[in-house]
């Protein structure tokens, strides 16, 4: 599994585990549906920054996202 797939099943997982939706996640965490939507997908390879702006949203580390 790369790192984008590894990426995309964190985030489902969390942010499910929290019961939001992929727009209430992103209002939490300042980003569009539609670029949650493309990460979850593996479509997007999004930056550091925006990793950390994921994580802190869900309230995790960064390296949580990624292992």
């Amino acid at each position: 599994m790369d790192i984008r797939e590894r990426l995309a099943k964190n985030l489902r997982l969390l942010r499910q585990e929290k019961g939001w939706s992929q727009e209430a996640f992103a209002d939490e965490a300042g980003l569009h549906r539609t670029y949650i939507s493309d990460i979850e997908r593996g479509a997007r390879n999004p930056t550091i920054s925006v990793v950390d702006k994921l994580a802190t949203a869900l309230g995790v580390t960064p390296g949580r996202l990624l292992d």
